[in-house]
């Protein structure tokens, strides 16, 4: 289950890290050769995903130097690098949540999503989550939407981003847009140590009905995480586009993932090997996204899509399997104009 606060957005000038030397220590090149699934993968897709960031890293040359061959572009320009050890990689998913909700209060929605306060600075802790709940926050106007239980709520906040079915059919997006500056305490953990002799309890669907069942004790698990997610509406996106990451672009469905920015440079191509409750996962998936539980060189958490049947295969996603960077070579950096 994705344990997560966000997002961070990161500049163009941030991102050209994508592009300078990236040779940490334990790490471990390799041949296109030794990628498990490399030459079956729709190269083009990873490309098409890719060339939403090139010009966040590299700018214009870069994402015209890209056109031609997906393959043989990738072949050309980047070193197959292994960072870390791969017997600790851990694999999750995310996804964009749609979920009812109200722009009134009323019995069925009691439950507000909030816009940032204005007083609200990075960096600094504001009201925890078991303050803004006790009604930290009423009284301020930052309500943008209500919804039906607590439960949706914090989801919601987990997956950073989410559509909102409201009573009307329309749909709203809303986007992150800060948060409270506590830390991230992942109660999915708290709630699999606590019930491991219980086969069938782990997961995020089996959690949120435990939550739902148990509401009393439910408010007191979500409060051991003190983290609060605010949000924002996002009417700049078209229907068709994924909910934006922390490099600035549109996240794409399978082909797009959080990393630790720390180790994994935002904008990279990144070769997944893992399985997922659909099978297994040989992709080349693109470094546009982050996370607070995303640390470590080989952590990712993939983007399934939107709705219910990407909430699934997101919220059963725990795997292992391996992390391999595409490395720019010097060439590419010299044909952009970065040595």
């Amino acid at each position: 289950m994705r344990a997560i606060d966000r997002r961070t957005m990161l500049g163009g000038a941030a991102a050209l890290a994508a592009l300078g030397p990236h040779r940490p220590a334990m790490s471990r090149g390799l041949g296109f050769d030794a990628l498990d699934g490399w030459a079956r993968d729709d190269h083009r897709a990873a490309l098409l995903t890719w060339q939403q960031s090139c010009k966040r890293v590299g700018g214009r040359d870069l994402c015209r130097i890209a056109e031609g061959d997906p393959r043989a572009f990738f072949e050309t320009y980047f070193e197959p690098q292994v960072i870390g050890n791969p017997a600790d990689a851990l694999f999750t998913g995310y996804y964009e949540p749609v979920i009812r909700a109200s722009k009134t209060r009323s019995d069925t929605f009691p439950v507000p999503i909030y816009a940032p306060p204005r007083d609200l600075e990075r960096g600094r802790q504001h009201l925890s989550r078991a303050r803004i709940e006790a009604g930290g926050l009423e009284g301020r106007g930052l309500e943008l939407f209500w919804l039906a239980d607590r439960v949706d709520r914090y989801f919601l906040q987990i997956q950073g981003s989410g559509r909102l079915k409201l009573p009307n059919g329309q749909l709203v997006r809303v986007g992150y847009a800060g948060k409270n500056g506590h830390p991230y305490i992942s109660i999915g953990k708290i709630f699999n140590r606590r019930r491991a002799a219980q086969p069938g309890t782990f997961g995020a669907a089996p959690l949120k009905a435990w939550l739902r069942q148990n509401p009393r004790d439910g408010a007191a698990l979500m409060q051991e995480n003190p983290s609060f997610i605010f949000f924002t509406v996002r009417d700049d996106l078209a229907p068709d586009q994924g909910p934006v990451g922390a490099l600035g672009v549109p996240l794409t469905a399978g082909r797009s993932m959080a990393v630790d920015p720390e180790l994994t440079a935002l904008g990279l191509p990144v070769w997944v090997e893992t399985e997922a409750s659909t099978g297994p996962i040989r992709r080349l998936m693109i470094a546009q996204d982050t996370g607070s539980a995303i640390k470590g060189p080989q952590r990712g958490d993939l983007f399934f899509g939107t709705g219910d049947r990407a909430g699934e295969i997101a919220g059963s996603m725990a795997a292992g399997g391996r992390m391999v960077s595409l490395i720019p070579k010097p060439e590419l950096r010299r044909l952009i104009g970065r040595e």
